[in-house]
C-alpha cells in the first residue's frame, strides 16, 4: 500500500514538473520574442537572452532538457544567448540536453539534429586576442570576432563536444564526445577528438541498413 501511494505522488510529482517546465519556457520564449513551432517539449526552463534586435526561431517538435538529471552527466541548465542584431534558427525535430548557444553572429540548426548533454555552440571568441585590447573591457567587447556556425540536417554532436566558430558540420555527420571542433567537416563523416580530425566515413552499417 505504502509503494503504491509512494508512485502514486512521484507520478504527480513528475507531472507538475513537466507542466511548470512546458508553461515556463512558453512564457520566457513570448518574453524575448522568439518563434517557434508545434509539439515542443521541455524538461526543465532554460536560460534564454535575446536581444531585441536579435531574431530566434524554433521549428516543430523541438525537445530540450535543461538541469534536470541525465545519465551521462553535466546536469546544467540549457543556456540560449543571441546578441544584438543575430540570428539562431533550429529547425524541426531537433533534441538538445544541458546545452549552450552562444550566438553573436548567426547560428543555423538543420532537421533532426542531435545535440549531445554538455554540448557548447559558438559564433564567437568572445574576447579579442590582443591582449592589450583584453585589457580595456569595452574595447575587447567590440572586438571579439565572430563567424558563422551552421549544423546541417541529421548531425549527431556527441556529447561534452565544443563547437568554435567559422565552423559547417554536413549533413548525416557524427562529432565523438568530447571533441573540440575547429574547422568545417564534410557530409556523412565521422570526426573526433581535440582538435577534431577525421576518423572515418559514415557506412551503411551505421544507417543500419
Amino acid at each position: 500500500m505504502f509503494e503504491l501511494l509512494y508512485r502514486i505522488v512521484q507520478k504527480l510529482g513528475r507531472s507538475f514538473a513537466k507542466l511548470l517546465s512546458q508553461a515556463g519556457t512558453k512564457v520566457k520564449l513570448a518574453g524575448n520574442g522568439v518563434t517557434y513551432g508545434k509539439q515542443h517539449t521541455y524538461k526543465g526552463i532554460p536560460f534564454l537572452k535575446v536581444d531585441r534586435t536579435a531574431s530566434f526561431t524554433i521549428g516543430d517538435s523541438f525537445s530540450c532538457n535543461s538541469g534536470n538529471a541525465n545519465p551521462i552527466g553535466r546536469g546544467s541548465k540549457t543556456y540560449i544567448v543571441v546578441g544584438a542584431g543575430a540570428s539562431l534558427t533550429i529547425g524541426n525535430e531537433v533534441g538538445m540536453s544541458n546545452a549552450a548557444i552562444n550566438c553573436y553572429e548567426q547560428i543555423e540548426i538543420g532537421d533532426h539534429v542531435k545535440i549531445g548533454g554538455g554540448v557548447v555552440i559558438y559564433d564567437t571568441d568572445f574576447h579579442s586576442l590582443d591582449y592589450n585590447v583584453r585589457a580595456v573591457r569595452k574595447l575587447d567587447l567590440a572586438q571579439k570576432k565572430t563567424m558563422p556556425v551552421k549544423i546541417e540536417s541529421h548531425v549527431f554532436v556527441g556529447a561534452h563536444s565544443t563547437i568554435l566558430k567559422g565552423v559547417t558540420i554536413g549533413a548525416r555527420s557524427v562529432i565523438g564526445a568530447c571533441s573540440v571542433v575547429t574547422r568545417s567537416i564534410p557530409c556523412d563523416e565521422i570526426w573526433a577528438g581535440n582538435p577534431a580530425k577525421f576518423i572515418r566515413k559514415v557506412s551503411t552499417d551505421d544507417q543500419g541498413a
